[in-house]
C-alpha cells in the first residue's frame, strides 16, 4: 500500500479505524462494537474490498486496539490521526505531546463520554506504536473561527473567562470536508456563503463564509442544536428545575434523559433509526409521523437562523447518514424554507443513490447538494499536514544549528 495515515476514533463503546492511502478505494476500515461487552465484535472492509467479521467477546477498547493494530501492522503507516471530540482551547490540529495530551485530559468535563475513550486509544497506539508521529484532530477546531457574538452565552462573564464556557461546535471535520468539496464542485472552492447539514444519529448545521465556520448549531457540548436520534437539541433550560422540583429528578438522571433517551428514540417511542421511523410512519404509526416532522422542521429552523451569520447564501450541502440517503428528509425540510428560494428538483432528488455525490436544485435559486461525508480523509489529511510541518520545521532547526557551528 502507498503512502497511508493510520486513523482512530474511539466512542464510549466502539473504535471507528481506517487505513487512509491516496486512493480512496484502497482504504482500509472497520468498527469495534459493543466493547465490554459478550457481542463484542469488529466488522469492516480489508484490502480488496474483502469483509471482515472477527468475534472479540468482552474485549475493551486496549484488546480490540491491539488487535485492529495487529492486523494492520504490517502495512507500516506513516502516521496516526486520531479523531478527538473536545480539544477546549486548542485552535488546529496537534502534534501529540505530553502537553497536549494533558490539555486533552484537562478538556473532559466538556465531553465526558468521549475524551476519556480518545485517551485510552492515545495510550493505546503510543505504546504499540512508540516511533510514528501521532496527531489529534478536534471536532472543535474548524469552528475556532466564530466570532465571539456566536459562541458566547448571554451567561455571568466569569463563567467564560475563567471557565471556559462558551459555544465550541462539533462534527469540525465533516463540516470542514463537505464546505470544502461542495464548493470546489459548485465551482467557488472555498468562496462565498453556505449552509451544511451533518444529519444521522449525531446531528449539527453550519454556515460557513469563504471556507471558515461562522456560527454552528452545537454549543458547549454536543447536545445543543438540532433534534438528533436520542439527543433532545435544544430545550427550555428550567426543563431541568422543573423535573428536579416536580419528578424529584437528579441532574445525572436528567442528562442521561436528554442524551439518550430523547430526540426521535424520545418523540416516537420506537426507534432512533430514520429508516425504521420512515417506514413505521408509511404504515400509519402517527408518533413516527411526528418524530419526522419535528426533526425537519427544526433542521430547517436551525438552518434559517444561521443564515443570519451569512452576507448571502450561494447554496446548502446535505451530508452524513441521513443527510445522504433520505430524500424525503431533503425534501420536508427544504419545504419549510420557501422564503429562502430554494428550488428542490423532485426526480434529482429521489433518484440519487447511497454514497454518490450530486446537485440536486433545479438550476434556480441557491445550489442544493449531497456531499457525502469522508471524516477519516480529512483526519488524515490534517495529520500529513501537521507531520510535514514537522518534519519541516526540524530540517530548519538542524540546518540554523550546523550554521551556528
Amino acid at each position: 500500500m502507498s503512502t497511508s495515515v493510520l486513523v482512530i476514533n474511539c466512542g464510549s463503546s466502539s473504535i471507528k479505524y481506517a487505513l487512509v492511502s491516496e486512493r480512496r478505494e484502497d482504504r482500509i476500515f472497520g468498527l469495534a462494537e459493543n466493547l465490554g461487552s459478550p457481542e463484542a465484535r469488529i466488522k469492516g472492509i480489508t484490502a480488496g474490498g474483502a469483509p471482515l467479521e472477527l468475534s472479540i467477546p468482552d474485549a475493551n477498547h486496549e484488546k480490540a486496539l491491539e488487535i485492529i493494530l495487529e492486523r494492520l501492522s504490517h502495512y507500516n503507516p506513516q502516521a496516526i490521526g486520531h479523531r478527538v471530540v473536545h480539544g477546549g482551547t486548542l485552535t488546529k490540529a496537534e502534534l501529540l505531546t505530553p502537553e497536549i495530551i494533558d490539555r486533552i485530559r484537562a478538556a473532559t468535563p466538556l465531553a465526558p463520554l468521549h475524551n476519556p475513550a480518545h485517551l485510552v486509544g492515545i495510550d493505546a497506539t503510543m505504546r504499540l506504536f512508540p516511533q510514528l508521529p501521532q496527531v489529534a484532530v478536534f471536532d472543535t477546531a474548524f469552528h475556532q473561527t466564530m466570532p465571539s457574538h456566536a459562541y458566547r452565552y448571554a451567561l455571568p462573564k466569569f463563567l467564560y473567562t475563567q471557565h471556559n464556557v462558551r459555544r465550541y461546535g462539533f462534527h469540525g471535520t465533516s463540516h470542514a470536508y463537505v464546505s470544502e468539496r461542495g464548493s470546489e464542485l459548485a465551482g467557488s472552492f472555498k468562496q462565498g456563503g453556505w449552509l451544511t447539514a451533518h444529519l444521522g444519529n449525531g446531528s449539527s448545521t453550519c454556515a460557513i463564509w469563504n471556507g471558515q465556520s461562522v456560527d454552528t448549531s452545537m454549543g458547549l457540548t454536543p447536545l445543543e442544536g438540532v433534534v438528533m436520534g436520542t439527543r433532545s437539541g435544544d430545550v427550555d433550560p428550567s426543563i431541568h428545575s422543573f423535573l428536579a422540583s416536580n419528578l424529584g429528578w437528579d441532574i445525572y438522571k436528567i442528562d442521561k434523559m436528554l442524551n439518550s433517551q430523547s430526540g426521535l428514540l424520545g418523540l416516537s417511542d420506537l426507534s432512533n433509526d430514520m429508516r425504521t421511523l420512515i417506514d413505521a410512519a408509511d404504515q400509519g404509526n402517527e408518533d413516527a409521523a411526528l418524530a419526522i416532522e419535528v426533526f425537519c422542521y427544526r433542521l430547517a429552523k436551525s438552518l434559517a437562523a444561521l443564515s443570519c451569520g451569512l452576507p448571502r447564501i450561494d447554496g446548502l450541502f446535505f451530508t452524513g447518514g441521513i443527510g445522504e440517503n433520505s430524500a424525503l428528509i431533503r425534501e420536508k425540510t427544504l419545504a419549510y424554507l420557501p422564503h429562502f428560494g430554494f428550488n428542490l428538483s423532485k426526480d434529482k432528488n429521489d433518484s440519487l443513490k447511497r454514497g454518490t455525490e450530486g446537485r440536486i436544485d433545479a438550476g434556480a435559486g441557491p445550489q442544493i447538494w449531497v456531499v457525502p461525508t469522508d471524516e477519516e480523509g480529512r483526519i488524515a489529511k490534517e495529520t500529513q499536514n501537521v507531520v510535514e510541518l514537522e518534519v519541516t520545521a526540524a530540517k530548519k532547526s538542524k540546518a540554523e544549528d550546523e550554521a551556528v557551528a
